[in-house]
This record gives structure tokens, C-alpha cells and sequence, in this order.
């Protein structure tokens, strides 16, 4: 696994030697002309029949989902693949002496700990004492697999912590996959990786329905938690992507995070659990640690889906945002506010208007975010609060100390007057996008013309606040044409709300019972 890990890393490298974007498909990579230039024909068939098709061999995926049991695999294949790869490297180096080519291999990723996306404590020598009892009890691992189970704890026990979580992810998908043939009554699904049918992986194993349109069955037998994680750590863009990275050699493997590997251990051990006899896992279960553990298993909720991450953001924005108004106003800015203007007093008349209506649809109860790709209007509001609050910082420090040039504290007395406004116009944006998120599942459908103004509205909305990030930077303090663009925006956002088409008034009324 780790082999043919590897040469797909290091044949992406090669590729890129001539050509411009490495293809993502191993087979894809290895039909390619550019790896036919460099170590010809002959050797890259060989190549394809071994690891690159599935009418060969095609012993990368049997291997990495779990389809071959020890036994099954002859040895003598491994040391073939070793001595090709071997002959490869001397072709590549007589290639690069040829050609005169530097080759330049793509720097690895070093997966950073978890930290506040792990679910789990540090797996301890009693876990891994449970483990080790519940390998043999379990029937969610298939007997002829047992030896890869004990083979990751060795391995976990020495320190080598990627080849722990290769193996174990093998085999999570080797026993989800025969879990899931068997709760939706689709034996054939457990085909292995044949020429002649698309053989059953972790995507169609964590999917919502099957290729037939029926409902998956799985999801519901293992519970949204089991769920949540397993997309947490395989799938989420933002997730560490554990096995996707490892299978394509992209990841530094000593320096691999323990981490992660305690979390699959620990995920393991609980769902080994459920497979093992009533009684016998009532006594495993009485143990401290693994009570903890399950305990900890039935109340995990996503940490790397784009709606948790976005609720994160959007509340660490408004705590940023929710600061300003502690920052001291200068006498001469407070003055200046007194005075007021036109345009201020109509864009506070507006936010009174448009948050009165936005309060009417705040649920009963706290709301919670669902099922919506990440919005970046929130991100440039959090670049805009950050901004804002470390330039008046610094240009407060420069005006007590009295280094600013005349231009420069006209402009400093704007910037003082401009905060009162864009704090609660911030906030006003992430109220909208709060609200906007917890109706998603509880709003009517729109219709093409609906959904056309209605993004139409959302990118209005994040066009000013781009437009307010490049107007407040250091380099430009445009601050009275911040007024300006608040006003326009806030007119776009009380005439879009009076038409009713916002998620808030097309949900249902059941939006109460949601939780945040």
C-alpha cells in the first residue's frame, strides 16, 4: 500500500517534469504520453497491468479498499513492483541527464494535530488492551481480515502511526462495506474490484441513496454521530481527508499526527462494540475509558462540515465586531458624530428598520446551521472587523503620540466616526446570513426567476463588503466612501426584504423547533 502510494506521488512529479497538470486518476496518469516519453512504453504497460487497470491486477485498489485478505496477495508481486521501481529510477535518471532536467518534487503535506477538531482523548495502553479483546469478538471484522487489525496495533504500539491509520481505514471500509451489502440487501455489492462492475467504495458506501434511487440504509443504522465523523475525516473539504491523502502519497509519513490516529483508534474500538454480544460488551463498557468513549462517540456532531465552520466564524466575527464600541472615541470624532450628517442618519434609520423586520423571524429557540456550502460574505465581514479594529489601534497609538500629518488625523477623526456605523451594520449582515442558514431546510422552493434575484441579492451583499475590505485597508482609508456604500447597500437590503422572497419568509413555521 505505502509502495504504491508513493510511485503515484513520485510518477505525479515526473509527469510535471514535461507536462502541466497531473492528471487525478492513477490510470489516467499512467496512460499518459509524458511517463510513455520518459521511461517508454514497455515499462508503463507493465506498470498499468500491476496497479493501473482493472482488467489487470489492479492490486493499488484491491489493497487500499480493503478487498484482499493477507494471504491472497503473493509475495512475489511486491518484490516485482520493488525491482520496477527500482528500474524506473534508473531510467528517470538517465532521462534527466539527457534532457537536462532539474526534477523538482512537490513539497508533501505535514497534517497539522486536530486540536479543536478532535472528539477523542489520547488512546491509552487500556484501550488498546479493549481493542485487542474486541478484534476477536467483533463480527463487524471479517476473520480472514483479523491479521491486518492486529498488524495496525503493532504498529500503533512502535510509533508508526500512518501505517496504523492505513491499515485501519483499509478495514473500516472492508467491514462497512460488507455491513452495508448486507443491510440493504445487495449481496453483489460485495464483488471485489472487478473488470466487469463498479466494485462498492467509501462514496457509495456514505451516500444518501444507493445508484437506484433507494435510500441508503447504512447512514441510518449507524446513527448521524458515526456518520458525521466518518465525513468529518474522510470527505469535508476542510477535514484532514486521512485516506485520500494517504493513498496518493501526499503526505510526509514520519511526521504523520498521532492525533488522528488516536481518533481512529478510539472511533474503532466504539463501533467494534456494537458488533459484539450484549453481555460481553456490557462488561467492556463498565471499564472508565470506554464508557467515556462511547459516551463521547453518541454525542459527536460535525467539526469540518462548511456550516460548522461557518458558525464558528460568524460567532467569532461578532465577537470581534461586538468589541468595537469599547474602543475609547476620540473628543474631536465624538464631536463630529454629534453633527451628524444625511447620509449617517438615513443608513441608522435603515439598520432600525431592516432589524426590526430580520427580529420578527429569530426562532423560539437557538437555531443551528445546515446544508449550505460556506458563504464568503462571512469571511470578508471577519478580514473587515480585524482590519478595521488593528488600524484604529495603531492610528489611535500614532495620534496620543502626535506623529500623524494633518490629512492623516481628518482622516483618523472619519475612521472614528465611520466605526459607530459599520459595527452594527457588520452585525446586521451576520444576523441576516444567521437567519438566512436556519431556514435552508425549512424554506419553500423558488422558482428559476426567484433564485436568479435572490443570488443575485446574496452577491450585492458580498460585493460590499469586498468593496468595504479594499476601502478600509491601510493603504487607501476611503472612510466617507464607506458611508456611501453602506447606505447603497442597506437601500439594496430593505427593498430585497420588502419583496418577502429571503429564506426567512418562504420557511415554514416550524423553524421554531430548530436549535442553534
Amino acid at each position: 500500500m505505502k509502495l504504491t502510494a508513493c510511485l503515484e506521488r513520485a510518477l505525479g512529479d515526473v509527469f510535471l517534469l514535461i507536462g502541466k497538470e497531473c492528471p487525478f486518476l492513477l490510470r489516467d496518469l499512467l496512460a499518459s504520453e509524458e511517463l510513455a516519453q520518459v521511461f517508454g512504453l514497455p515499462v508503463m504497460n507493465v506498470l498499468r497491468v500491476f496497479i493501473g487497470s482493472p482488467c489487470g491486477l489492479n492490486l493499488r485498489n484491491i489493497l487500499w479498499h480493503g478487498f484482499a485478505a493477507p494471504h491472497e496477495i503473493p509475495p512475489m508481486y511486491c518484490s516485482t513492483m520493488v525491482v520496477l521501481t527500482a528500474g524506473m529510477g534508473q531510467l528517470l535518471r538517465n532521462y534527466l541527464q539527457q534532457s537536462e532536467l532539474s526534477w523538482a518534487p512537490r513539497p508533501l503535506i505535514a497534517l497539522p494535530e486536530l486540536e479543536g477538531g478532535a472528539m477523542f482523548p489520547e488512546v491509552t495502553q487500556e484501550v488498546v488492551s479493549v481493542l485487542e479483546e474486541v478484534m476477536k469478538k467483533s463480527t463487524f471484522i471479517l476473520r480472514t481480515m483479523l491479521p491486518y487489525w492486529e498488524v495496525a496495533l503493532i504498529k500503533f504500539k512502535s510509533h508508526r502511526f500512518a501505517d496504523c491509520a492505513m491499515l485501519l481505514l483499509m478495514q473500516l471500509e472492508t467491514g462497512l462495506r460488507h455491513l452495508f451489502a448486507t443491510i440493504n440487501k445487495c449481496p453483489q455489492r460485495l464483488l471485489t474490484a472487478e473488470s466487469t462492475a463498479l466494485y462498492t467504495t467509501f462514496d457509495e458506501i456514505l451516500a444518501k441513496h444507493l445508484n437506484d434511487g433507494e435510500i441508503n440504509q447504512l447512514p441510518l443504522f449507524l446513527g448521524e454521530p458515526a456518520m458525521e465523523f466518518l465525513w468529518d475525516f474522510l470527505n469535508h473539504q476542510q477535514g484532514p481527508r486521512v485516506r485520500d491523502h494517504l493513498s496518493h502519497g501526499e503526505i510526509n509519513l514520519p511526521e504523520f499526527p498521532k492525533g488522528i490516529t488516536d481518533q481512529l483508534l478510539a472511533f474503532s474500538t466504539v463501533l467494534l462494540l456494537r458488533f459484539v454480544e450484549e453481555e460481553l460488551a456490557s462488561v467492556f463498557k463498565e471499564k472508565a475509558a470506554i464508557q467515556s468513549l462511547v459516551h463521547l462517540a453518541e454525542d459527536y456532531s460535525a467539526r469540518f462540515h462548511p456550516m460548522s465552520l461557518l458558525r464558528k466564524q460568524v460567532l467569532s466575527c461578532e465577537e470581534s465586531i461586538r468589541a468595537w464600541p469599547l474602543l475609547p472615541l476620540l473628543r474631536e470624532a465624538e464631536e463630529a458624530r454629534l453633527e451628524g450628517s444625511s447620509e449617517i442618519n438615513a443608513c441608522n434609520s435603515l439598520i432600525i428598520k431592516i432589524t426590526y423586520e430580520l427580529y420578527h423571524h429569530i426562532p423560539e429557540n437557538h437555531c443551528v446551521f445546515t446544508d449550505l456550502d460556506n458563504l464568503p460574505i462571512e469571511r470578508c465581514c471577519t478580514h473587515v472587523s480585524h482590519q478595521v479594529a488593528a488600524s484604529w489601534v495603531r492610528r489611535r497609538q500614532q495620534w496620543v503620540e502626535k506623529t500623524l500629518r494633518s490629512r492623516q488625523r481628518q482622516n483618523f477623526v472619519r475612521m472614528s466616526c465611520s466605526i459607530k456605523l459599520l459595527s452594527p451594520v457588520l452585525l446586521l449582515i451576520l444576523l441576516l446570513i444567521a437567519l438566512e442558514l436556519v431556514n435552508i431546510p425549512v424554506a419553500h422552493g423558488k422558482n428559476t426567476d426567484e433564485y436568479q434575484q435572490y443570488l443575485k441579492f446574496l452577491k450585492s451583499i458580498l460585493q460590499y463588503t469586498e468593496n468595504l475590505k479594499a476601502h478600509t485597508s491601510p493603504e487607501k482609508n476611503k472612510w466617507i466612501e464607506t458611508i456611501r456604500l453602506t447606505h447603497t447597500a442597506l437601500l439594496r437590503m430593505w427593498t430585497f426584504s420588502e419583496k418577502k422572497q429571503m429564506l426567512i419568509h418562504l420557511a415554514k413555521k416550524s423553524t421554531s423547533t430548530a436549535v442553534l
